[in-house]
């Protein structure tokens, strides 16, 4: 029986989309400005081409694991949660830009999709195989 709900399927689909984006990164196929964030700072060259497709890798096994609901989603949703924050966090401090609204809704949607996921999973941790 799927226990794993609406909103878990959901995040893993969402998980699964952003792995493919952070897999893309290095191609540059949003301009030239495009790179992977690693904790508040947007990467270039062989860092972008490194950690870009490893954390897609992360979150591709990631959403994986919780269309599967293997226990692994819980600790990668909770270590994911705390890396989105730090992650934000960093960047608003590493980079100075006119206060938006689309950051803001950004930095909403970031927060709640990744601490939700983790919150939900821990609720159904009894679930997990």
């Amino acid at each position: 029986m799927n226990t794993r709900g609406r909103w878990l399927s959901t995040c893993a689909i969402l998980f699964g989309l952003l792995a493919v984006s952070n897999l893309l990164k290095p191609l540059h196929l949003g301009g030239a400005e495009t790179g992977f964030v690693l904790f508040g700072v947007r990467l270039e060259g062989t860092a972008n081409l490194i950690a870009g497709p490893l954390f897609g890798i992360y979150l591709a096994v990631y959403s994986w694991s919780i269309w599967k609901m293997k226990k692994r989603a819980l600790y990668m949703g909770a270590a994911y949660a705390v890396y989105v924050v730090l992650n934000l966090w960093l960047f608003t401090t590493h980079n100075e830009f006119p206060f938006s609204s689309f950051y803001l809704l950004y930095t909403v949607i970031a927060l709640g999709v990744s601490g939700g996921a983790a919150v939900v999973l821990y609720r159904k941790r009894g679930d997990l195989g």
